[in-house]
């Protein structure tokens, strides 16, 4: 049974289809602003039949950027933001925006300051010293998540997604690979969830009874000895649900630590290095390819729904709750099996990437597979420039070493 264009309840929200565009970073926002390419790439999905499209990670304060194109939520940039509603809705499609702090995934050029974490350290990622949080400045940063999502509400955004996940801010605080916390803030899983739930109550109250809040969290972190489902994710899960968030992401994977276990398959760093503009950071990376390659970018096989065998233990161990699935969804078929699990709608963001109208091809053909071959170039390229696949270059050519990388990962990928 074909369950993609069913109607989706999400809370107060109700999508047309159970699609969704998922907040994967689009690199679309130089000055932290709205651009015309944002607009374009998010009225252009929308057209294409999605049930939502999110805007990716906006941060809620300055110190949250982890990226110079990234949106910073303050008053100034909601009439952009509204425009950028205004078109979404005009499409048929509801608008959903990602509200995060990124914590120690940042650099003083870019935030403005020390990147702030959990615990005191060192951020190899960055790389870059951090500064434990005081615990007299937790409330102020959770009450920035509020004055974010009132500040979505204003610009017309149906959805607020708060990033719990991919060992950001809030994850920081969960995950005991980050917090050496020893006030009422670290130790125990339930001190460790203490910060999460001041973000997601003030979320909450701003959101008041007619927008969606959508919570995005981990099921594991992808570290040999990392958490586990039973003793720390589900938990974390049935606390949102306590403090009664609409629907829940299951994601996996740290930013920081184990990138490819988010996205899957392998980092092109030829790709990556070749578009970076800091030369001390292009040369680093090429000259110790082998030793990033191992430590902080080492392949993860990508196989089609590739989180679907924890994300079902949620679903069987939290049955009254929405989950929304994520993770290796590229053709009709996978996405109806995914579905007929019980999964209130799907994300997807290669996809919508590859053809912005996936899904009204899977309207015309419930089969139909997307051509994405997975080489990883738009992640490779995102981090200097914006988000775009290699095979929709509006007739830009590659470069020779850029093309040579992708058909290699292809190769490898696709046998």
């Amino acid at each position: 049974m074909n369950r993609i264009f069913e109607e989706a309840q999400i809370g107060p929200l109700t999508l047309r289809n159970r699609t969704i565009r998922s907040a994967a970073f689009e690199s679309m926002c130089p000055g932290h602003v709205p651009s015309q390419q944002l607009y374009d790439y998010h009225t252009s999905v929308a057209r294409g039949g999605i049930g939502m499209t999110t805007v990716a990670y906006a941060a809620v304060t300055e110190s949250g950027l982890s990226f110079d194109r990234q949106l910073v939520m303050r008053p100034e940039i909601v009439p952009a933001l509204r425009r950028l509603t205004d078109g979404i809705h005009a499409e048929g499609a509801a608008a959903g925006i990602q509200l995060g702090h990124c914590g120690n995934m940042s650099h003083s050029d870019i935030c403005g300051c020390t990147p702030v974490g959990a615990s005191t350290g060192f951020n190899l990622y960055s790389p870059t010293f951090v500064r434990g949080l005081r615990k007299d400045e937790l409330p102020e940063l959770a009450r920035a998540f509020g004055r974010a999502v009132r500040l979505a509400k204003e610009a017309g955004f149906d959805s607020v997604e708060i990033h719990c996940g991919h060992g950001y801010l809030i994850d920081q605080f969960l995950n005991p690979y980050f917090n050496h916390r020893h006030d009422e803030y670290g130790g125990t899983l339930e001190k460790r969830m203490r910060f999460m739930s001041m973000c997601v109550e003030e979320a909450l109250e701003a959101a008041g009874s007619d927008t969606a809040v959508i919570c995005k969290m981990n099921m594991r972190d992808g570290l040999k000895h990392g958490v586990s489902l039973e003793e720390h994710s589900i938990p974390v899960a049935r606390r949102l649900q306590e403090l009664g968030v609409h629907a829940i992401v299951l994601s996996g994977g740290l930013v920081s630590a184990t990138p490819m276990y988010v996205m899957r398959g392998e980092l092109p760093l030829t790709t990556m290095t070749h578009y970076m503009d800091k030369w001390w950071l292009k040369y680093g990376i090429r000259m110790g390819q082998p030793l990033v390659k191992h430590i902080l970018t080492k392949p993860v096989p990508y196989q089609e729904a590739f989180f679907l065998d924890d994300a079902l233990k949620f679903r069987a161990a939290l049955p009254d709750m929405k989950f929304i699935y994520v993770g290796g969804l590229v053709c009709g078929d996978k996405i109806n099996e995914v579905l007929s699990h019980g999964f209130e709608a799907v994300q997807m963001a290669r996809s919508v990437l590859r053809e912005p109208d996936f899904v009204n091809r899977l309207r015309e053909d419930e089969h139909y597979r997307c051509p994405c071959r997975h080489s990883n170039y738009c992640i490779g390229r995102m981090y200097t420039l914006d988000m775009r696949c290699h095979q929709c270059m509006n007739g830009e050519t590659l470069p020779k070493n850029i093309q040579k990388e992708i058909e290699r990962i292809e190769k490898e990928q696709n046998g």
